[in-house]
Order: structure tokens, then C-alpha cells, then sequence
């Protein structure tokens, strides 16, 4: 029987999403698990291998499989591994060799795997907003903040295969929020959904301004968008703050690689009647000259799923 299907995953801080995609990009069966209920990533990966083989027989896909691609945080598409990553809870301080571990449960598929945020990069750009772009930015906003960089039509990974990690260079110098990766000030502290979460925790303390916000005991980014929907004047503060910190890193990107767009993606990409003008108008003022009013802000067209599933199949069909 031909191999004619792959598999692709997009590991998240909360939830995996895993998919069975044909060669025209069509996914025939999907399936979503959590990736917060455990601190061994034995299990995770058991759990894992459950759900794949559930939805492979599911869409009568038994034999049919030639690879698997993953997408996931602080992957490393030269080695399978995936390195300190601080948003997943089986991550945390040590090298797991997911790749490997992964196809040992799989009875021997081959498994490649990268930066879930290249992975959403790649299929954009086979199939969302990006298809045609040789140079962009994938930037995307979900529990932290990743980046894919294309360049001439190719991701960028650097030497080590961990090159893009937008997400932790520093936004605020002097004063920045503890980042989860331990540093100080990273972009990921401020605009990721829970940078949202957090800012507006922190701004309920410092002010006495009205908000339908302080009668909820745990704060979401969703509420936040929630409360600037029904006009909340401090919840579209937030989304103009974290707007602004956001344009502003953008532009030091565009200085960067020159690219013809900055692709949004991920939960907080929704909110983003509230974070266009923003960021557009930061992005603008920080830049260049030569690029001011140049590059294009534009959002993911493809379903939240689809786009990192899309994106991490495409690494198997390599296999």
C-alpha cells in the first residue's frame, strides 16, 4: 500500500493539535490533546502516540503513513530535540529527544521536528497568507511568543537550529517583567496571551480606573478582549499598550531581513481590531525611513489548527 499520508502536530504550552494530511494539503482526520496535565514527558508522549494511532484508524490510514512532522517550542530541526523549553511543563530545564521517542512509540514512522512557530511559517506559506513570499516574519501569539524568519523562500535556523527566537529579545530595558526563560524584558512577557493576562493583573493594582475586569478572579487574555468589545476604556488601553510594545519590536525586525510582510498568528492574532492601529503605528514611527509604510501587517488566513498542522506535515513529506 502506497505511503500517500503524513502526520502533522503542533505542540502547544496547553493543548497539542495533531492532524492526517493527504498531498493536497487536505486534513482528513484531527484530534486535540492537553499538553498541561503531566510533568513527564514519557507520558505526554503516550499519550501522544494514543491519540495518532486513534485517528489513523479513524481515517482507515493504517500502513498509510510516511512521517510524521512536529512542530513545537524550542525544537531543533537539526537534532529532533526539543531544548529548555519554559512553556511546557515536561519541558523545562533539560533535552528531551522527542523525535526518537516519539517514533519508538510510533513503531518506527519517522519523525522530523522544529520550531512550532517555523512550522506555522511553512504553512503559511504553502497555503495561508504568505503563499507566494519568498521573505517574511511568522510571528505568533498564543501562550508565549514565537517567530519563524523566511529568507529567499527558506526558514532560517542558524547554526544550531534554534536561529528566530524573537520572542525573548528584550522589550523593555530597564525594569522588564520576569520572562519565563528566566530573562528579563522579553517581548514574550508582554505580548503573548498571557502578557495580556498580566498586564491587566497589574494595572487593576495600580489604578483605581472603573473595569468590568476586577470582578473576575482569574484574568485571561480572552477577557481582556472580552471587556474591550463591551468598551471597557482599560481593556483597550491594554491592547494599545501591548500594541505599541509589539510595533515596536516589529520594526527592529524589519531592519533586520527587509521582509515584505509580518505575518500575526495564534489566540491573541483575534483580538486584532483592538492591536492593528497600534501596531502599525509604532511599527512605523521606529522604522526606517525606507521601510516606513512599506511592509505589510498581515493575519494568518488559515484556521488556527490547520496552519501549524499544515506546516509540520510539510517536514515529513522531506522524510
Amino acid at each position: 500500500m502506497a505511503k500517500d499520508l503524513v502526520i502533522g502536530i503542533d505542540v502547544g504550552g496547553q493543548t497539542s493539535k495533531c492532524g492526517i494530511v493527504d498531498a493536497r494539503g487536505t486534513v482528513l482526520a484531527q484530534t486535540v490533546i492537553r499538553s498541561d496535565e503531566t510533568t513527564d514527558h514519557d507520558v505526554f508522549i503516550a499519550s501522544l502516540a494514543e491519540a495518532l494511532n486513534h485517528i489513523i484508524a479513524e481515517a482507515g490510514a493504517e500502513g498509510r503513513i510516511r512521517g510524521i512532522g512536529v512542530g513545537a517550542p524550542n525544537g531543533n530541526y537539526y537534532t529532533g530535540t526539543i531544548e529548555y523549553a519554559p512553556n511546557l511543563k515536561w519541558g523545562g530545564a533539560k533535552v528531551i529527544p522527542f523525535a526518537k521517542l516519539l517514533s519508538d512509540q510510533m513503531n518506527g514512522i519517522p519523525v522530523s521536528l522544529t520550531n512550532d512557530a517555523n512550522a506555522a511559517a511553512v504553512g503559511e506559506m504553502t497555503y495561508g497568507a504568505a503563499r507566494g513570499m519568498k521573505n517574511f516574519i511568522m510571528i505568533t501569539l498564543g501562550t508565549g511568543v514565537g517567530s519563524g524568519i523566511v529568507i529567499n523562500g527558506e526558514v532560517v535556523y542558524g547554526h544550531d537550529g534554534f536561529a528566530g527566537e524573537l520572542g525573548h529579545t528584550c522589550a523593555v530595558r530597564h525594569n522588564g517583567r520576569v520572562c519565563g526563560c528566566g530573562k528579563t524584558g522579553c517581548l514574550e512577557a508582554y505580548c503573548s496571551a498571557t502578557g495580556v493576562a498580566r498586564t491587566a493583573r497589574e494595572w487593576l493594582e495600580m489604578t483605581d480606573e472603573p473595569s468590568e475586569l476586577r470582578s473576575l478572579d482569574k484574568i485571561t487574555s480572552k477577557d481582556v478582549y472580552d471587556a474591550a468589545k463591551d468598551g471597557d476604556k482599560l481593556a483597550i488601553k491594554i491592547f494599545e499598550y501591548t500594541g505599541r510594545i509589539l510595533g515596536e519590536k516589529l520594526a527592529d525586525f524589519i531592519e533586520f531581513s527587509a521582509p515584505e510582510a509580518i505575518v500575526l498568528f495564534g489566540g491573541l492574532a483575534r483580538s486584532k481590531e483592538f492591536l492593528t492601529e497600534p501596531i502599525l503605528n509604532a511599527m512605523n514611527a521606529n522604522v526606517l525611513p525606507l521601510w516606513r509604510n512599506k511592509v505589510k501587517l498581515v493575519y494568518s488566513s488559515l484556521k488556527e489548527s490547520d496552519a501549524a498542522i499544515l506546516g509540520a506535515s510539510a517536514l515529513a513529506w522531506e522524510l
